[in-house]
């Protein structure tokens, strides 16, 4: 066995040593990574108006309480509960045997008035001739002329039972007063049922319209004030009490997609709420809108400007600030705090201060970028250039 010198050793170590240090003195540097790619593209100009949203419920147009007008015990229901009626459909009957009798009990009063006044009608006119003649004294024909004139109050009086009669007996047969969808009955066949004009008469259903259909919502008395201002300054095509265009969308609905129109302004700011109720009015013809079904609704807010939007996505957030990014002449990403307004239905955000119509904004690629760092613009659906680093998918 051979022993090597500890002075040896330390000589060939360090030999080694030198040949690693020369070798990686002769390794280049890696290349800086180029800038990353963006996408870039001036603000959209586009006019529009600003909308405001506020959360209220559909209402019926009609909404009608069926009570029957005579009372009796209830022969018949003619229809399934929650089904659509039309105006004039049968929908219950009362039990008309009591009424055809005091329909005829009256048509006879009247047949017996009717000669009654015949009667005297005649005996009349000889009185007349008599009292001429001197046949008869003046008291006589006196009465026999008030024997005609009660005769003929009596024929009315029985005129108008007959009428009476015949309309209660009409009454027997309740129809639907308005066209739309009912309740369920709330009375059966076999009960009783109040009739009349008084407070306890008897509820059997309720009817409600569908198409149209109303929509009503309330609003603060600063937006009242704004609305009116705007409206005296000549925008009553945008925002007045009576025409203007408004939309709503359902809980289940992204987009505002039901176009209707305000039809109504209350009077009065209520006093307790400081807020003022709107209304509108739709087509239903669906029946998709249901009386006290919540919706939101747009109402228009501005008169119509010339506005500078961009992609939703190219916002950036920074605690409680919006901003952009805005790529210079150097093609150095530049911070831009911006006000934001409303985004329109093909998401693009309206910017009301902080960039100009010739900036060039980053819509892809916020992300990869820095301000105050060098980036690679390139316009949408451009090709990457070569060693751009392509966008995540």
């Amino acid at each position: 066995m051979t022993i090597v010198p500890l002075r040896k050793i330390a000589q060939l170590g360090a030999t080694a040593l030198a040949v690693a240090l020369a070798s990686c003195s002769e390794q280049k540097p890696p290349p800086s990574p180029p800038p990353p790619a963006v996408t870039v593209a001036p603000p959209v100009k586009r006019t529009i108006f600003d909308f405001d949203e506020y959360v209220g419920r559909f209402v019926a147009v009609n909404s009608v309480e069926v009570r029957a007008r005579v009372s009796g015990y209830l022969d018949g229901v003619h229809f399934k509960d929650g089904q659509l009626v039309k105006q004039g459909d049968l929908l219950f009957t009362i039990d008309k045997r009591p009424f055809q009798n005091a329909a005829e009990q009256a048509r006879g009063n009247n047949a017996l008035a009717r000669s009654n006044l015949a009667f005297t009608e005649a005996d009349f006119n000889r009185a007349q001739q008599l009292v001429r003649d001197k046949t008869i004294t003046e008291q006589v024909f006196e009465q026999r002329a008030q024997a005609h004139r009660n005769a003929q109050a009596l024929l009315n009086v029985s005129a108008a039972a007959v009428r009476q009669a015949e309309l209660d007996l009409e009454f027997t047969e309740l129809r639907a007063p308005v066209s739309g969808r009912i309740g369920d009955r709330r009375v059966s066949p076999g009960n009783l049922v109040t009739g009349g004009t008084s407070g306890n008469t008897t509820l059997l259903a309720t009817i409600v319209t569908i198409d149209p259909i109303r929509f009503e919502f309330t609003f603060d008395e600063a937006s009242f004030l704004r609305y009116e201002r705007l409206a005296q300054n000549g925008a009553d095509d945008v925002v007045s009490r009576d025409g203007v265009k408004i939309a709503v969308k359902l809980i289940d609905e992204k987009d505002y997609v039901h176009n209707g129109r305000m039809d109504f302004v209350d009077n009065v700011i209520d006093r307790s709420t400081g807020t003022i109720r709107g209304r509108g009015q739709f087509a239903n013809p669906n029946g998709l809108f249901t009386p006290g079904m919540f919706a939101r609704v747009r109402v228009p807010a501005s008169a119509p400007y010339e506005a500078l939007l961009v992609p939703d996505l190219a916002i950036g957030t920074e605690q409680t600030r919006k901003y952009v990014l805005v790529v210079g002449p150097d093609d150095t990403a530049v911070q831009r705090y911006v006000t934001l307004g409303q985004v329109t239905a093909d998401n693009l955000r309206v910017i009301k201060d902080g960039i100009g119509p010739d900036d060039r904004v980053v819509i892809n690629g916020l992300m990869r970028a820095r301000p105050g760092q060098k980036v690679t613009p390139q316009a949408p659906g451009a090709t990457p250039q070569a060693g751009a680093p392509q966008a995540a998918k």
